[in-house]
């Protein structure tokens, strides 16, 4: 052989290896639509059935689109069955390749499928056949899949089946078994699919993709080892119904194309699934959430006759042969019946769980009775965790007062937090429940508390804020819960409230620090409690004390230097403390500083008052800063050493508070200060204000005859020159000069104005003019 001839040699081994070697389904199409339903699908002395037939592809020569099938060795979960389907039935053995396939045109749909899914259907393939219900339940397990398990198609596409069931020989529309669990919605491949995710189809169109619907019924896409040729295919579904025992029943299994003939589908139905069985109802499990209560009796009966056989086992273990079982506890229970004088065994099975017991405490409900009359208010509340035994997951819902009422749960009580009750010791019923929806119920019984607590003296304070308005606040643990507590059982807790009515339903507690709303008196009450019960409520009146006596503002008082002051308050107080330690009600003090008084009137109520001390004293004079030569300007500035409040005089007579003197006339002063306080005068001290003449009229009758500088003799050395207005020189003078006269080498100078210079030894000057009058 030549090398090319070699490899394709090879190459059809591998693909003859690979055939043999993997595990598809086989079909044997030549099979009678009543070998299929008698031999294949029942195949049991418990189902008769009768009037068989079936019809599909008629076009296909040699070919049904119906048939036996075998798992072999495969993975598919039925080992054997019937198939039905929507093209050749050959077509279904695996493995899938993606292709349209199709049927024939001219192959006609069905119209009971159509009138029940309600679509146009085409290529359709049917069996039928009567039964005879033997128990009151039917069913038989089977797998959907179709070629429209690929693509976009399951977003928008699918072709129909249904299992049709009516009783024979009536009118009754038909019922479709195949839907999911505990709803009417068909199976298809709309209805069960995963999420399809956005993809491009083989057009070359884009489509978007959907959400997963009953993903859970989805099994899986198949691929190239798939044991049947179909895209996808569900779980083991199971269609069943409950008949009555004895009747005869119509079945139509069918299924269809959907408008086209291309992409098709099947449904696989289990071999021997088809049987009549008992049904005890769904499981009584948690997963259900339909679980037993604790205590219940559930009782298992098959509805057959008595005179069968039956063995009834718990857990696997036979444990009766009666007609029905009471069953108590939790297991895996089952019946096989003999339909004796046949060989016929039909079977039942259930799992039963039941709740765990709902653990209850029957209590008692302390209050407190504001009146004596054995009726108050009681908050049941209180008990919602006593009562269930601290149980979490047991909810109490709600309280009833009659134990009918409680096991019907009708007439709850609507404020269980505010229930007046009847009489003493009336019982309320609380109805328990668990997550499973079972019930137990414990009871409550209502009680007046028979303790009682003295009622307490007033509890008073003083109003120490600053305003004296009677109200202020109370620390209730520290002032008053000792005083109600003293001598009771310890354990015992108080709470505080506005009204007794709040104390008996515990609402609007009060904080600890309390400020009382009523000026002066208030009562408010004291819950005392022990636990969840009332011991007893008492009023608390509470009283603030206010204190403001007259002329208690702050002062400040002046101690001259070297004296001493006495300090004083109104008299007839309780009780007097300086805070020097005097306690009347006055206080000598020697010493300039911050002192205080606190008075007490009979209540305790604290008063205090401030006295600020200051030290003053004389002033000592030490200057004066006088401006003269300035006319009107003439000012004296009193300079000063000391500590005090002073007021200033150049005369002695005339006080200013200032120590700066304007517009002085030219004189002798002897200037002094003065302190307000009573502290005393100062030194005196001796000035001069200086000016000189603005005018003279040398006339010779003897006033105003002379220019000369009035007190000029207190000054220092100094010169004095005179000039004309055109700067001339006239006159020197000095301080032993009597004046001028206004002559000139003994020659009157005319009316008119001249300038002087005074010069002081120290170099300062004084410059003017003045004028000359005649």
């Amino acid at each position: 052989m030549s090398r090319i001839e070699n490899f394709l040699y090879l190459l059809l081994l591998c693909c003859l290896s690979s055939k043999m070697n993997a595990q598809f389904i086989t079909v044997d199409d030549q099979r009678t639509p009543q070998q299929l339903i008698e031999n294949t699908l029942v195949n049991s002395s418990c189902a008769a059935v009768t009037n068989m037939s079936g019809s599909g592809d008629n076009f296909t020569s040699g070919k049904n689109s119906f048939a036996y099938f075998n798992a072999g060795t495969s993975n598919f979960p039925f080992k054997e069955g019937i198939i039905l389907a929507t093209s050749t039935s050959a077509n279904a053995i695996g493995p899938y390749l993606s292709s349209m396939g199709g049927g024939n045109q001219n192959w006609i749909g069905d119209s009971d499928l159509n009138n029940t899914l309600g679509i146009s259907s085409i290529n359709a393939t049917f069996f039928e056949f009567d039964f005879v219900a033997l128990t009151n339940f039917v069913s038989f397990n089977y797998v959907f899949a179709s070629n429209e398990y690929q693509y976009y198609f399951p977003c928008e596409y699918s072709d129909g089946f249904a299992f049709l069931i009516k009783e024979e020989g009536t009118s009754d529309p038909y019922r479709n078994l195949a839907v999911l669990p505990n709803s009417n919605t068909p199976v298809s491949s709309t209805s069960v699919h995963p999420k399809i995710v956005p993809g491009i189809a083989l057009n070359g169109d884009r489509y978007n993709g959907c959400d997963a619907i009953n993903g859970n019924y989805f099994s899986k896409f198949n691929d190239n080892t798939s044991p049947i040729n179909y895209a996808g295919q569900t779980v083991v579904m199971t269609a069943q119904t409950n008949v009555t025992a004895g009747k005869k029943y119509h079945i139509k299994l069918v299924i269809a194309d959907d408008k086209n003939v291309y992409y098709d589908s099947a449904v696989f139905l289990e071999a021997g699934s088809f049987t009549s069985s008992i049904d005890f109802g769904p499981d009584r499990t948690t997963s259900n959430n339909s679980l037993l209560c604790f205590g219940d009796t559930f009782l298992l009966d098959p509805k057959l006759s008595a005179s069968y056989s039956y063995k009834w086992f718990k857990n696997g273990v036979e444990i009766a042969n009666t007609p029905t079982l009471n069953v108590t506890d939790s297991g895996d229970y089952k019946v096989e019946v003999t339909l004796s004088p046949s060989t016929c065994t039909i079977k039942g099975q259930i799992k039963i769980e039941y709740a765990p017991e709902i653990l209850l405490t029957n209590t008692a409900l302390l209050q407190c009775d504001d009146n004596s009359d054995g009726i108050s208010i009681f908050n049941l509340t209180k008990v919602n965790n006593i009562v269930k035994n601290n149980v979490s997951s047991t909810t109490t819902e709600g309280y009833y007062t009659t134990l009918a009422d409680a096991q019907s749960k009708t007439n709850k009580i609507t404020s269980p937090a505010n229930y007046t009750n009847t009489a003493d010791n009336q019982i309320i019923y609380a109805r328990l429940e668990n997550e499973f929806g079972c019930y137990k119920t414990a009871e409550v019984t209502l009680q007046i508390a028979a303790t009682s607590i003295a009622d307490p003296a007033p509890i008073s304070t003083c109003d120490g804020d600053g305003t004296q308005d009677g109200l202020y606040q109370f620390d209730l643990n520290a002032e008053v819960t000792p005083k109600i507590t003293a001598g009771l059982p310890s354990g015992l807790t108080v709470n505080y409230y506005l009204t007794a009515n709040d104390a008996l339903t515990e609402t609007n507690p009060q904080l600890n620090i309390f400020k009382n709303t009523t000026p002066y008196n208030q009562t408010i009450y004291a819950r005392v409690v022990n636990g969840p019960d009332c011991y007893d409520v008492v009023p608390v009146p509470l009283v603030v004390n206010t204190f403001d006596p007259p002329n208690f503002e702050n002062e400040s008082e002046y101690l001259c230097k070297n004296d001493q002051i006495t300090l004083t308050v109104a008299a007839g107080f309780s009780s007097y403390l300086w805070s020097n330690g005097e306690t009347s009600n006055s206080a000598i003090i020697s010493a300039p500083g911050d002192y205080s008084v606190t008075v007490k009137d009979a209540n305790g109520c604290e008063k205090t008052k401030n006295f600020k001390v200051i030290l003053s004293e004389p002033a000592t004079i030490t200057n004066a800063a006088v401006k003269d030569f300035s006319g009107n300007d003439n000012s004296v500035l009193i300079e000063y050493t000391g500590t005090g409040n002073y007021e200033f005089s150049l005369d002695g007579l005339t006080f200013q508070d200032n120590p700066l003197f304007t517009a002085v006339a030219t004189g002798t002063y002897n200037a002094i200060a003065k302190d307000k306080n009573g502290c005393g005068l100062s030194n005196s001290f001796l000035l001069y204000v200086l000016d000189y003449p603005r005018f003279f009229t040398p006339n010779g009758d003897g006033y105003n005859d002379l220019w000369v500088i009035e007190d000029s003799n207190v000054l220092p050395n100094y010169t004095i020159h005179i000039f004309d207005r055109y700067g001339k020189f006239l006159k020197e003078m000095n301080q032993n000069s009597p004046g001028w006269n206004g002559l000139f080498n003994g020659q009157q100078l005319p009316s008119d104005d001249y300038w002087f210079t005074l010069t002081f030894a120290d170099g300062r000057n004084v410059k003017g003019h003045f004028s000359l009058k005649r």
